[in-house]
This record gives C-alpha cells, structure tokens and sequence, in this order.
C-alpha cells in the first residue's frame, strides 16, 4: 500500500498565490480528511499532486509520481469534478473505456456498476444523471482499476443522506484494507465520522496536519467541566498552574489550560471536593472555524448575536 508525500507544493494564477510551500503525508490504513475554508486551495493542490496543473513541488505515491507510475488506473484512482464523463457516452459504456486503455476487463466494470448501485441504469446516458447519480458514476470510474490510493474531491456531493452514509461506509472499508484514502468535504459533520487524520489548509498555507483527535483536543473550545463546594480554594491552586476558569450557568466551571488528569491531580493535592470532573470535547466545526477563521477569503454578513454554523463551499 502507498504512502502519499506531497512536499513543496506551490501554485499562483495571474501572479496570486492558490498553494503555498504546501507539505504533508497521508499513511495508507486510513482516511485522511483535507480541509479548508473557500478558496483555500485544495482541489488545486489535488490537482498539482496528480500533475494536472504546473506548479511548484512534487507529490510521490511509495516514492513515484503520478506520471511515472506504469499503470496509473490500477494505482491511484481519483475523482476531481462532478460528471467528469462524455454525456452522450452510455454509463458502462464510458467506465468500458476506460478500462480497456488500462487493460481492465469488462468484469471489472459490471462490479463497480454494482459497487456504487447502478447496475439498473448502465445503458442510462449520464447526460441525464442527478448530481448524486454522477458522483457516483464518478466514484466507479476512480474504483475501476482497485487502486491502492484514492483522491476524492468532494465526493459525498449531490448525495442524499442514505448515498453519504454508503460512502461513509465504503471509504473506512477500503481504508481498512490498507488503501490510503484522501478525501476533501466540506460536511464537516460528516467528516468527524469518516476521517482519521486531517490536512487543514487556509489561504495556499498549512495550518495543520495529524489525527481529528489532536486537532480537536487542541482547540480552546475544548475544555474541562468541573463542578465544586470548594472553589475559594481550588480557583487559585488552579490559576496558579496556568488554567484559566469561567463560571458557567450552572454553576460548574470551565477549566481551558489543563488536562482533565491534571485537574484531578490538583484538587487531590489540596484536598477539594469534586462532585463532577469531565472533558467538554469540542466539535469538528468549532474546531475548524477556530483555526481557520483568519484564512477565510469569503465573508458574509452575519446579523447581530448569530453565530457561524459551518463552512461555504470552495472555488477552486
């Protein structure tokens, strides 16, 4: 199974930077999320690492670029736009193809007909294929050759919840077995369910790189609930370690600053009671808009006391 080493990668369109000095890895086993707000780059980085734009820096499938791997289809398989297919061309026709210029027998393209639920609309010309139904025949085409590596740009895109909750499924099982699966969305919920490592980028820049866990640990929403009789004390032997505690509502307080283990192991040196002591997780989207909130490009008008919710969609 391929490791995927994207170093240096650069890329500007009429002298504006899209991708800048951009380095990371994806580990095969697992599907990696690759995150960004709009226009942060990431199908143009997508598209530099299999050698379909001109630009800086190079990207390497177990040590081979994109251009230099035998058999291409059989190695990586990618899915960058929706619809990428000839309209008029029937649905088995178009996945037929392709799998006779990668010596792919036609076997192959009744099972991934069947992978992705199409095996009703094969003779179908695609022209008249739903968003959904395109993403789909889309995914086909990226599985057609049973590539250890997989590039998705937004595939759960145009499906309904029943087709996310497949691919959902489809992608971790194809992870499990050892593919390296790299895979961008903006449904952040969704990705808190299929990824286990992210790519953060803003503005071309890497922001971050590592297990949903760690960047999500890492956020300052992230905080540790505690709930005592005892806070004349606890407060500054706290404040004296470096946390910072608010009050809540109702009545517990919210410790940043300090894991939740270090909590405990203070109030058991000075001796507090603790009627309640947990971690107060924050959630991918407030993580995300967390660290990604000064690389926003596009920024509407929110009305007085509302908050964002999530993320737009990208442009490029």
């Amino acid at each position: 199974m391929a490791v995927i080493e994207a170093r240096s990668l650069s890329k500007a369109y009429s002298g504006k930077p899209a991708v800048v000095d951009l380095s990371f890895t994806v580990q095969p086993g697992s599907v990696t999320g690759f995150l960004g707000p709009n226009g942060s780059g990431k199908s143009t980085t997508m598209r530099l690492m299999l050698g379909l734009d001109n630009g800086a820096g190079v990207t390497t499938f177990d040590g081979t670029t994109f251009r230099d791997l035998t058999t291409p289809m059989r190695q990586v398989g990618a899915l960058l736009e929706a619809k990428p297919f000839h309209p008029t061309r029937k649905a088995r026709n178009h996945l037929r193809m392709l799998a006779g210029a990668n010596n792919i027998p036609d076997a192959r393209v009744d099972e991934v007909l069947d992978l992705v639920g199409l095996s009703s609309v094969t003779t179908n010309k695609p022209k008249n294929f739903s968003l959904g139904m395109g993403q789909r025949l889309g995914i086909a085409a990226a599985l057609l050759g049973d590539p250890h590596t997989l590039i998705l740009d937004e595939p759960s895109n145009g499906l309904d919840p029943q087709g996310i909750n497949w691919l959902r499924n489809l992608l971790k099982s194809l992870a499990s077995q050892g593919r390296s699966v790299f895979v961008s969305s903006h449904l952040l919920s969704e990705m808190a369910l299929l990824a286990d490592s992210l790519v953060v980028i803003g503005r071309g820049h890497l922001i971050t790189s590592g297990p949903v866990a760690d960047f999500i640990s890492a956020s300052t929403r992230t905080s540790i609930v505690v709930r005592t009789p005892d806070m004349t004390t606890f407060g500054p032997a706290l404040a004296g370690r470096g946390a910072h505690v608010v009050t809540a509502a109702d009545g517990s307080y919210s410790v940043t600053g300090l894991s939740q283990e270090q909590v405990g192991d203070i109030a058991h040196q000075v001796s507090v009671r603790l009627h309640e002591l947990r971690t107060q997780h924050a959630t991918l989207e407030e993580a995300f808009l967390e660290a990604t909130g000064m690389s926003q490009e596009f920024i509407g008008y929110e009305p007085p006391g509302s908050q964002a919710s999530g993320a737009s969609g990208e442009s490029r």
